[in-house]
């Protein structure tokens, strides 16, 4: 589900495919079939073994830019052959396909016109997203999908669309096993089957999630397996689905004949097939987790450039936890489906045995989880990235805060230095979690405030915690940090000046240090103040700054609308004090720069410094 792209654009300014498509391809020896191909209809023309080429050629293509550019490796090599099938037996754009997460439409992209991004230059590659996208192919890409379980329930409403205007193309949703674990999954399916009408969903069971799949349905998908579709016990026929088991899912003829035996039906319809994650390159067959998804490799030999060795939250949190689990038992590490946020690899997730507990892809089971976890004396820690906790608003109000049940949420990535692809952005947990009453939201600055707020939070018993780990690399202080916090928020003032007081949060907090230091170098000597709490004000200090400032500065390091700062600027309302609020306005970015983003949104350090001068009339 996770992954991080660069590139030199952003939906605003992005060099659409359609433009870059219009260059000369490379110069090869010989025309692929792929070069050739613009439409799913050429693959009509051809025969078995053509496609079985095609197959093979889609494969090279797709590793071609993952090892050059990064991406999903294991999810769409082990789709290739279907997809190939799929066009070849159905008729898109008319039949139209919706892929869950994405994270198998790359082989889709390269039948669909878009090869270029996958054979050539940077420019191409970067013209594609890694996702399936409308705004990239309006044509054949129904939906921009990323996040996890929820291709069936957007194909149910393409179904009632199709049904209400008495056409009758094909709809077929594709999702992997990890996604069925989703609660919109079920419910995708439970209308599927209410609807009663024709829907193909294509089950790609590869027997992984991300990393392995947890939850009580892949014990029916062993068994289906296992006897070769035939397990009296299954749970899509239950549900009321025509029900169809491939155990060759990569194998193009078996897969054809399969996928024409269920066109045109009119009935809700599973087509179960057994693929291989990573099928055609041996180290992502080999470690499937690790090679889900990854940056840049040797195609020779899967390695990758060793970088400089560098310290990560992810590799410090899971130590500790480690650390911590021994001495108390009752501590419990939760992931739901990216036990890799937590870095809790395969080896320590067996170090830490039964305190260590990954849900599958389930987050909002996550939440009742903890919550009913931390009410029967555990004390857990679930681990999440920012972009996926947006899926937890009602639990976390719910089943959590309404209770105020003493568990903790680890929020990680959440900012502008993060994952950056339109379905992916993190921007967005600060205005979400601080809308809702009894959840303590804290923002350390350090890797020392941020273990003394963690076991804070562990410790304490009267209320839920959440703390966002900073995204800005890990920074560490010589300055003694306080191990004690509480439920009404305490404002830290680093340093008082006057006239000037920079509030800086989080991963922001550095920022706040630099505007203070260029400041100074201008004569002001700005008050620096690291908030700490998000979720409330602390009236006391922004009180104590009205007698001797005129401006407070706010930095937040996500979206301000509805943020951190624009709460501060409410406490002021009416008053003299003028407040300058630094975020990200509000927005759907595509793979952004981060620095353009910044720029754009008047946050780079001098930019700051330039904006407080003028308002103070320097």
């Amino acid at each position: 589900m996770v992954s991080v792209f660069r590139v030199d654009c952003n939906r605003n300014n992005v060099n659409t495919f359609a433009s870059v498509q219009k260059r000369h391809p490379t110069k090869k020896e010989k025309t692929m079939y792929i070069e050739k191909i613009k439409s799913p209809a050429d693959l009509k023309k051809l025969d078995i073994e053509a496609l079985k080429t095609v197959a093979n050629e889609t494969r090279e293509a797709v590793l071609n830019r993952v090892s050059k550019h990064g991406g999903h490796i294991g999810p769409n090599l082990g789709f290739v052959e279907a997809t190939v099938a799929l066009h070849y037996v159905f008729d898109a754009p008319t039949d139209k396909f919706v892929f869950d997460v994405s994270h198998q439409c790359y082989p889709h992209k390269v039948l669909t016109g878009r090869a270029a991004g996958f054979l050539g230059d940077a420019d191409e590659m970067n013209a594609i997203s890694g996702y399936s996208s409308p705004t990239e192919s309006p044509v054949y890409d129904n939906f921009e999908v990323g996040h996890t379980s929820t291709s069936v329930s957007l194909a149910t409403g393409l179904q009632k669309a199709r049904d209400i205007k008495g056409t009758h193309e094909n709809i077929i949703a594709v999702i992997g096993d990890g996604s069925l674990s989703g609660g919109e999954a079920f419910e995708g399916l439970d209308e599927a089957s209410e609807l009663g009408t024709g829907i193909i969903i294509v089950v790609n069971d590869n027997e992984m999630s991300i990393a392995e799949n947890h939850g009580g349905i892949y014990k029916n998908l062993r068994a289906l397996r296992e006897s070769n579709g035939t397990c009296s016990h299954n749970w899509f026929k239950a549900l009321g689905f025509e029900y169809t088991y491939l155990e060759e899912g990569n194998d193009i003829e078996k897969l054809i004949n399969v996928f024409r035996s269920v066109k045109d039906t009119d009935r809700p319809t599973v087509v179960h097939i057994h693929t291989e994650k990573g099928h055609g390159f041996a180290p992502a067959v080999e470690n499937k987790e690790a090679w889900h998804w990854g940056l840049p490799f040797n195609r020779e030999d899967g390695s990758r450039p060793a970088g400089a060795p560098h310290e990560t939250y992810e590799q410090l949190y899971s130590d500790w936890m480690l650390r911590e689990m021994k001495l108390d038992k009752t501590l419990i590490a939760v992931t739901a489906g990216t036990p890799a946020a937590a870095g809790f690899t395969p080896a320590k997730r067996k170090e830490a045995g039964k305190q260590h507990i990954d849900m599958g892809i389930a987050e909002e089971q996550a939440v009742a989880m903890i919550s009913g976890m931390a009410k029967g004396g555990l004390r857990p820690v679930w681990t999440v990235y920012s972009t996926f906790i947006q899926r937890t608003y009602d639990q976390i109000a719910q089943d959590l805060c309404i209770n105020s049940n003493p568990a903790v949420i680890n929020i990680v990535g959440g900012g502008t230095a993060s994952m950056n692809d339109i379905t992916h952005i993190c921007l967005f947990d600060i205005p979400m979690l601080c809308s809702i009453p009894g959840l303590v939201y804290l923002a350390p600055t350090t890797c020392e405030e941020y273990f003394a707020m963690l076991r804070w939070a562990i410790l304490q018993d009267s209320k839920p915690i959440a703390i966002r780990m900073p995204s800005n690399g890990v920074v560490h202080t010589s300055e003694p940090v306080d191990t004690e916090y509480g439920y009404e928020p305490k404002y830290k003032v680093a340093h008082k000046g006057s006239m000037v007081a920079v509030i800086a949060s989080g991963s922001f907090y550095q920022k706040g240090e630099n505007v203070v230091r260029r400041l100074a170098e201008k004569g002001i000597d700005a008050t620096l103040i690291n908030p700490r709490y998000l979720n409330e004000v602390d009236a006391s200090t922004l009180e104590s700054l009205k007698p001797d400032h005129k401006l407070v500065v706010t930095l937040e390091d996500g979206s301000k609308d509805g943020g951190f700062g624009e709460r501060i600027a409410s406490f002021y309302g009416t008053s003299d004090m003028k407040v300058l609020v630094g975020g990200v306005k509000k927005g759907l970015y595509d793979r952004f720069v981060l620095e353009q983003l910044l720029s754009d949104n008047r946050l780079l350090d001098e930019q700051i410094v330039e904006d407080i001068l003028k308002i103070i009339g320097q």
